[in-house]
């Protein structure tokens, strides 16, 4: 029986979670000094060389948080995507980043109930609602992955305003573009169709979207069309009670063109325009905020509408091209956050604890695909904003609120990963060297988040530095198979077992055909057959009807779908794109199978990757990227300065930390402690 002294049992633990965070590339880094921060906490602390944890299935964000929290793998705890099939429908989903769901034991649930006075911060996994009625348990959000409230504080679209003296009117178009790039005058836009996303609620039922190509699939997402506010620029007129002399006016949109601010193009003592004041009307004495040209500016205090209410918002702001004669402007403006919903903080008195000692929570800028600009200049600074005002929380809360045990998740490698690492080979909208300069400073803005608590070392603290997963940008480009967000009908459809319906003149529509379908890929790795008995569909003109599947020809329907799977080659490449496909009794294997699985559980072969749900762990691709999660620790119960050998799967995260912290293991736990790097 493993035993460790009382001497090495740490009192104090912080988890630092880092969405996405790839072992390959931060050993790559570390090695040419580029994340100093992360290197002394290696030499300080115990893990393999290669940083590498062998991650559980499926690589993707609910899950494996909640494999971290548990030490159980999806099969266990029963989070097995993003999203869980409603019982009966293959066509509906749930929103799966509820904790009411998980049939695992958190361990912060144990460490509670040990007395510990616990912590968890936005940790997408099984940890909202709270899971134990036990004083010593603080939860903060944990409903989506961006940042703390974006799933319930987001008030108002995140946009970009073009200001011109050619424009004539002031315009609010909702999703009109795509690109950061636009023009300055109008033309006639129409906005597209509302892109799809993944729900923000709790208790969210979704029908899947059904995608006949890649283009229209996860791949897209990042894509997602934003809102243009359109204004002409003028000379200001004499309403205005505090305009300087030369200064130009236009107007600021928010709430969709509910609000409306004026706003003044200020020139410097050179004569060269490069800031814009924003003030609540004309009359204002004083402007809400003053923007300087080439600076991220945070913390604009305003207001926002919600159910008909003007509610206090914050939104950060960036200039992103004035002309020097002040005759064109265009400006990004985040979302707006609501600066009064506590629903997501237990107890509510944490949230206005922070909110008036540290600042309110900060919005995540989701258009960084929009061009090169925004998201190096937007989204990658919206990061650092959200891990300042987070490293600065967490330390006060540590320091004057006594908390001794944390897990915390930080999101930015992956949603900046999303926007970045695919393009690594093709440059995307810009050149391959822009996508890996943008790689490396999302790397080297991760290295000064942790640096943040190096310090914590010197008290006495126990840092974990941990990734539920990696991202790879594929060789050959990603295949019609199957998607994190619906049903992407591509190769199970050449195959023979899906079929979408047509209009009167032979055009594909986005609607499955129930009379001929056998099977479907939805959400990630997931394949189901349309059983008799089970699934039951309901037609547009009221019909229900059941599956075409007879439950006595499963085994051998899911023997022909593997062989076509197995069979399957590229068109471009001529090999195959299916690295492993199992029936549900056999995905136990890796993790997976169970009620909350389909019925044949896939991964797609290295190369032909999204970039990270549907890949097995181990996948490598371009760039030197990879799916593999991270493990990094230091600190008291530590080995200092050691590597070892053993392969570190992310089931041992749970127990390593319970042995560190001398208390229990969850009662589901199925990994074991990592002995080998705890001090003797």
């Amino acid at each position: 029986m493993l035993k460790i002294s009382d001497k090495n049992i740490s009192e104090k633990i912080i988890v630092l979670g880092i969405d996405g965070m790839d072992p390959k590339l931060t050993r790559k880094f570390v090695d040419e000094g580029k994340m100093p921060n992360t290197q002394n906490l290696i030499e300080r602390g115990a893990q393999r060389h290669d940083l590498i944890m062998l991650g559980a299935q499926p690589t993707v964000t609910p899950p494996m948080w909640t494999t971290l929290a548990t030490g159980a793998y999806p099969m266990t705890h029963g989070i097995t995507c993003f999203w869980r099939q409603t019982p009966g429908r293959i066509d509906m989903v749930e929103y799966n980043l509820d904790s009411r769901y998980c049939e695992a034991e958190q361990l912060w649930n144990v460490f509670a109930e040990a007395g510990k006075k616990t912590l968890v911060w936005h940790w997408p996994g099984s940890s909202w609602p709270p899971s134990s009625d036990s004083p010593n348990l603080s939860v903060v959000d944990g409903t989506s992955p961006g940042n703390v409230n974006m799933s319930v504080g987001v008030v108002d679209g995140e946009k970009i305003l073009v200001a011109s003296v050619n424009s004539e009117k002031v315009l609010f178009k909702a999703q009109a573009a795509t690109d950061g790039e636009i023009p300055c005058v109008i033309t006639d836009l129409q906005p597209p169709e509302k892109a799809y996303s993944i729900a923000n609620s709790l208790n969210t039922k979704q029908k899947v979207k059904v995608m006949l190509s890649t283009d229209e699939g996860e791949g897209a997402v990042p894509e997602a069309p934003f809102d243009v506010v359109y204004s002409p620029i003028k000379d200001a007129d004499d309403k205005w009670t505090n305009a300087p002399e030369g200064a130009k006016e236009f107007i600021m949109l928010h709430a969709e063109g509910l609000i409306r601010r004026p706003c003044l193009i200020l020139k410097n003592d050179a004569g060269i325009y490069d800031k814009v004041a924003i003030y609540k009307s004309k009359k204002a004495l004083e402007p809400i905020a003053i923007l300087q040209a080439g600076k991220y500016e945070k913390d604009i205090y305003d207001e926002a509408i919600k159910n008909d209410k003007v509610i206090p918002a914050n939104r950060n702001m960036r200039i992103l091209e004035l002309a020097e004669n002040g005759e064109k402007l265009r400006m990004w403006i985040s979302s707006g956050m609501d600066m009064t919903n506590d629903s997501m903080w237990h107890p509510k008195t944490l949230f206005q604890n922070v909110a008036q000692n540290i600042g309110y929570p900060q919005p995540t800028c989701m258009i960084g695909n929009a061009s090169i600009q925004i998201s190096k200049e937007c989204m990658l600074e919206s990061w650092t904003a959200i891990g300042d005002w987070q490293a600065e929380a967490l330390n006060y809360l540590i320091e004057k609120e006594d908390y001794e045990i944390i897990f915390s998740h930080y999101h930015n490698v992956d949603l900046e990963g999303h926007m970045t690492i695919r393009y690594l080979k093709n440059g995307g909208k810009g050149t391959p060297e822009d996508y890996k300069n943008l790689v490396e400073m999302v790397y080297q803005q991760t290295d000064d988040y942790i640096g943040k608590f190096i310090h914590l070392l010197d008290k006495g603290w126990t840092i974990l530095v941990v990734s539920d997963h990696a991202a790879v940008c594929p060789e050959h480009g990603i295949r019609e198979i199957g998607d994190m967000t619906g049903i992407n009908v591509g190769v199970m459809r050449e195959l023979g077992f899906t079929f979408v319906k047509q209009d009167e003149n032979g055009n594909d529509l986005h609607e499955i055909d129930w009379k001929k379908t056998k099977a479907l890929a939805v959400r990630g790795n997931h394949i189901y057959l349309n059983l008799k008995g089970r699934n039951q569909h309901q037609l547009e003109d009221g019909t229900v009807i059941d599956g075409i599947v007879d439950p006595a020809n499963q085994y051998q329907v899911e023997e022909e779908i593997m062989t076509g799977l197995y069979g399957y080659r590229d068109k471009v490449t001529g090999m195959r794109i299916i690295a492993c496909a199992l029936r549900n009794k056999d995905a136990v294997l890796l993790g997976l199978g169970g009620p909350q699985s389909g019925d044949i559980i896939y991964w797609t072969a290295e190369g032909y990757n999204y970039d990270h749900c549907d890949s097995l762990s181990t996948t490598e691709g371009f760039g030197g990227t990879s799916v593999s999660p991270i493990f990094i620790a230091a600190g008291k119960g530590l080995k200092e300065n050691f590597e070892t050998t053993r392969v570190i799967r992310e089931v041992d995260v749970a127990p390593t930390i319970a042995v560190l912290g001398g208390i229990r293991m969850p009662a589901q736990c199925e990994g074991a402690p990592v002995y080998q790097i705890l001090a003797d």
